[in-house]
Order: structure tokens, then sequence, then C-alpha cells
């Protein structure tokens, strides 16, 4: 059984920012004063199903990925957590820059990078590095619904050594909007939702913080407890 509260290091933009709103609204829930919202109603006009289409989603909050959710190891605190964040921002380090887009991947739409972008595969790289003294082992059951057999070896690999699949080498950033989509669901919702990301005209995408989630119980919501800017160098 997965121990709670469960922690994530997320990229997560400011509560105030463009493209929070943008998320919050579409998932209809603001991860960072932990409360539901509203739909755009041109959305569930659009797809009246928009709900059910973002449950899995919403549960995350909107965010990128960069140290996947883990109980805290034996001995370790959320206060120690938390000093390790803002210890982490304070280190001097390229702050990657993108052009982000909305499209499909792995059937599911989110934002993500225009173009491949090696300092940011070296920045998340570094977060599952920073923050590994604090997961604790995966129970085996943990392990099971990850579906290890359905992944490639070196996944399997990433999973074992890091407890999660995704990373390194396999880490793809992404801020999910969506499930998983069948293409004839997809291409409308995809040009729905590439419209209103183009309303925002956001040319590029400092990835310049990071967000502490965390999860209090099976059936909670991530919530940010805490975000630290990175110190550029």
């Amino acid at each position: 059984m997965t121990d709670f509260p469960r922690y994530a290091i997320y990229y997560a933009p400011a509560a105030d920012a463009p493209l929070a709103r943008f998320g919050a609204s579409l998932l209809g829930y603001d991860a960072w004063v932990g409360c539901g919202l509203d739909f755009p109603r041109e959305i569930t006009d659009a797809v009246p199903d928009w709900s059910e289409l973002t449950a899995d989603a919403r549960k995350y909050g909107f965010h990128a990925t960069l140290k996947a959710p883990f109980a805290l190891a034996d001995a370790r605190t959320e206060a120690e957590l938390c000093e390790a964040c803002a210890d982490f921002a304070a280190t001097p380090r390229t702050i990657p820059l993108i052009r982000p887009v909305v499209e499909a991947i792995s059937g599911f739409i989110a934002v993500i990078p225009g173009e491949a972008s090696p300092a940011l595969q070296e920045f998340a790289a570094a977060c599952v590095l920073a923050f590994e003294p604090f997961r604790a082992p995966m129970t085996p059951n943990d392990r099971a619904r990850r579906k290890p057999e359905l992944m490639t070896p070196r996944q399997r690999e990433h999973l074992d050594r890091w407890g999660y699949q995704y990373v390194m080498e396999d880490f793809r950033f992404h801020m999910t909007l969506t499930c998983r989509l069948s293409d004839e669901r997809r291409r409308p919702i995809l040009a729905m939702l590439q419209r209103r990301f183009a309303a925002l005209e956001i040319a590029t995408l400092a990835i310049e913080r990071i967000a502490l989630f965390r999860q209090l119980g099976a059936s909670s919501r991530f919530s940010i407890i805490g975000s630290w800017p990175i110190t550029g160098k």
C-alpha cells in the first residue's frame, strides 16, 4: 500500500501567470489554492464530457513532472524537503528556455517544448538526483501498478533505480491537459486548445522555478505547499 502523504517536485508557472490560469481553468482546479474552478463555457459547450477527459490530470494540478510523486524516506521530514528545495533553487544553474506549444504526446494533449532542449533535460535530471535521498523505496504493489512489463529495458532500469520510468534519457517535459484520446476525438479538441493557447501569445517560457506539491491521501488532489525561483547563472 502506498504511504501518504506523497510529495512531488514539479514545474508550475507562477500563480498569476497567464499559463497558470490557462491550465487551471482547463483542468478545473487551482493547485496554488487547492480549490476547484468552473470550466470555460466555450469548452464545455464544445465538449460536454470535458470533466471526464480531464479527471486524471485534475488530481495532480497543472504541472510538468521533474521528480515524480514519492512518499518520504524513513527519518526524512517535510521541513527537510522544503529546505532541500530552497537549497536546490539557490544553487546557480542554467534556466531552460523553451518555445511552448500545445500538441499531442502519447495520445494526450499537453503543453510541450516546440524543440528539444538539452538544458531542460539537464535541469530535470538534476532534480531527479537532488531529491532522490528523500524518496522512500517503491512497494511491490506500486511497482506493479507502473506495469513494468510494458516498458523498455531502460525504462525498467529507471523505474527500479529512480522510482519512475520517464527520467534521464526518457524524460519528456509535458504539462498535461487531457487524458489519452482516440485520433478522432483528439483532432478537434487539439485544434480548439491550440487556438486558446495562441491567444496567450507566449513566445518563450522560462522554467525558472520549482514547486513542491503534496497529496494527503489517495482520494486527495495534489496542492502546492511551496515554490522557489531558480537562481540563474
